[in-house]
């Protein structure tokens, strides 16, 4: 294997913004600083250029600012400065369009593709009880198919926002973060148990990062400051996975993505980052899917039946290999027209793909999706499925074991080791480690030398110990994302 490249030296900050500054001076733009100091003469320095600051993200040792472009190249050669970053709106990675438990009445094939419905009911039911799982999202709406359907308890445990524009409660009025939500966790009971997400027992932690207009949208900076949130708070709720079902709209290297330092400083901490590997094909695998460390999910075609036997890649996947040369996805997982309740009728999704509602029982509706957006929650439910049974996995562990235990279909390239099986990941007995050797980002070195992972490097890894030296930089690149569309459908035996 060709060992990944290390980014050569440009300036501390991203090449476009230099452009930026260049051709339109006068322009406010907003920005993500990182510093290699732990004072405050960058933001002095910044508030001298008229810049203001906007949002402290200690995660990262920086914080989101907005000034004018012109400034950018003063700022950027300041002792003290790490790097300057664009705040990026960061995609959702869903495409719309037209387009005990008793598994007999799913009238959803994942569930079953999977084999999760194979734990439900065993003699100790794997549903996902007492773990927490985050969902970095348009938010949740508090609805019955989240509570605990044992206990009549709100499952969603916890919920913030930090989106920057309309609606700035944690509810989602978009209609993705609750869709994600009842993928991973829904208990069916508003369906007569048609459509009963992977872990239906499992706490939800509702950190709203993108906005309710504007498809959707978030930035670098509201991402970054949900995952300091859950970092924050990973022990109070027992936050043990987080589902990102967004990405990047540049495709860079991620030593110097702050999305990739913060998603490995949250798998260092005991994390597994579940992560969409994004809809754009070859080659366009961005931040967070790109780090090397989290589980980068793909989506696979279940023809809406219950066997795996007959499952395929679509082309609009994205796979990689990255820039820094990893090969991505690492997994795939159903992702072609899924399923859920829909809680909120009015929500812009539905306006906006009205073909893609369907009628539910009791005069409730539901709403069909495709993309790795929705293939992400399914492996990030069968995750706490797995730390239910065995709590004391380490995040490579739970990845070692999904890797080793997939089935293979089509090409490596597109589908890394394969589609998830989760019932044959609980069986497996293996504790070895993924990701052993691989260097972490250069935003979290600690020194100016590439520091590579082993299951003994940091085995208490905290922000508050992350040092910020000087590291070696490549040019980023603007990308677009895809949009698939796909008509509801139900499966098949």
């Amino acid at each position: 294997m060709d060992t990944p490249r290390v980014p050569a030296l440009t300036p501390r900050a991203a090449p476009q913004l230099l452009q930026l500054a260049a051709e339109q001076p006068s322009t406010v733009i907003s920005v993500v600083v990182q510093k290699q100091t732990h004072d405050q003469s960058i933001e002095a320095l910044l508030a001298n250029l008229g810049g203001t600051i906007v949002r402290d993200l200690p995660i990262i040792n920086g914080f989101s600012a907005k000034l004018q472009a012109g400034v950018i190249r003063h700022l950027a050669n300041a002792d003290g400065i790490r790097w300057i970053s664009l705040d990026t709106p960061v995609i959702k990675q869903a495409c719309t369009g037209q387009g005990c438990i008793d598994p007999v009445r799913l009238a959803a094939a994942y569930p079953q593709t999977i084999s999760a419905d194979r734990l439900w009911n065993r003699a100790t039911p794997l549903r996902g009880q007492g773990i927490g799982v985050a969902v970095l999202d348009s938010g949740i709406n508090p609805q019955q198919d989240l509570y605990d359907n044992v206990t009549w308890k709100d499952r969603i445990v916890a919920s913030v926002s930090y989106n920057d524009g309309w609606n700035q409660t944690p509810y989602d009025m978009y209609g993705h973060g609750n869709q994600v939500a009842q993928i991973i966790a829904g208990n069916g009971s508003t369906s007569n148990y048609a459509y009963v997400g992977i872990a239906p027992r499992a706490n939800l932690i509702n950190v709203k990062v993108s906005d309710d207009l504007n498809q959707g949208t978030a930035t670098t900076s509201s991402m970054v400051a949900g995952m300091q949130w859950i970092y924050d708070n990973r022990a109070k709720y027992n936050i043990r996975v987080v589902n990102i079902s967004l990405t990047d709209s540049v495709v860079e290297s991620y030593h110097v993505s702050v999305l990739d330092a913060a998603v490995e400083q949250l798998w260092f901490n005991g994390i597994v980052v579940v992560v969409a590997a994004g809809n754009g094909g070859a080659g366009s695998v961005a931040a967070p899917a790109n780090d090397p460390f989290v589980i980068t999910v793909g989506a696979a075609d279940d023809k809406a039946t219950s066997s795996p036997n007959d499952d395929t890649i679509p082309t609009w996947s994205s796979y990689g290999p990255t820039i820094d040369g990893f090969a991505k996805p690492d997994l795939v997982a159903p992702g072609v027209s899924i399923t859920a309740p829909m809680p909120v009728p009015n929500n812009s999704l539905a306006q906006t793909y009205p073909a893609n509602v369907t009628a539910g029982l009791n005069g409730t509706r539901n709403f069909t999706m495709s993309g790795t957006s929705v293939a992400a929650p399914i492996v990030a439910g069968a995750v706490a499925l797995l730390l239910q049974d065995e709590p004391n996995l380490t995040p490579d562990q739970v990845k070692y074991r999904l890797m080793a235990t997939a089935k293979p279909i089509g090409s490596a390239a597109q589908s890394g080791a394969g589609e998830i099986n989760i019932q044959r990941a609980v069986d497996a007995t293996t504790t070895q480690s993924a990701n052993t050797g691989t260097a972490i980002s250069q935003l979290n070195n600690d020194g100016s030398s590439p520091t590579t992972w082993t299951s003994t490097t940091w085995s208490t890894a905290k922000w508050s110990t992350a040092k910020w030296s000087t590291a070696k930089w490549s040019t980023a690149k603007w990308s677009t994302s895809a949009q698939i569309m796909t008509p509801p459908r139900t499966k098949t035996k």
